[in-house]
């Protein structure tokens, strides 16, 4: 029961926090591309590798696990907008812009989720020295 809240806790947080930079980007740019899908996307991906990190190194509960990496930065990410933003892109005639997306977003989430995990493993070893 207590995984379940975690998960939702985090979820209803992450799902406020996608808003935000949604409404902020979308706010302060004028552009064809999904700049709030890419932005959340590659945080998230960095996050989530960073506190896999975290997690591996220290003794953190499941329910806080599920919290952060199912709710939190589950629902904080969004691989289902991502496609649906670039499906729009190709509706469009963006087609380059659209396969750009795809490519990017995906290239650059798979290396920043092993630039945060190893970012997490290099700052536990520094903290286990102190």
């Amino acid at each position: 029961m207590w995984k379940l809240i975690s998960i939702a806790s985090g979820g209803a947080i992450g799902a406020m926090m996608r808003y935000s930079v949604t409404y902020l980007t979308t706010k302060s740019t004028n552009s064809a591309y999904p700049w709030a899908t890419f932005f959340v996307n590659l945080a998230g991906a960095f996050l989530i590798g960073f506190f896999w990190g975290i997690f591996e190194k220290t003794n953190v509960s499941s329910n806080i696990k599920s919290f952060v990496l199912i709710g939190l930065i589950g629902s904080f990410t969004t691989f289902s907008t991502l496609s649906f933003e670039a499906v729009k892109l190709f509706q469009q005639g963006h087609t380059k812009m659209g396969l750009f997306h795809i490519g990017i977003t995906n290239l650059l989430g798979l290396a920043l989720v092993i630039i945060g995990y190893l970012s997490a493993q290099q700052l536990s070893t520094i903290l286990s020295k102190a």
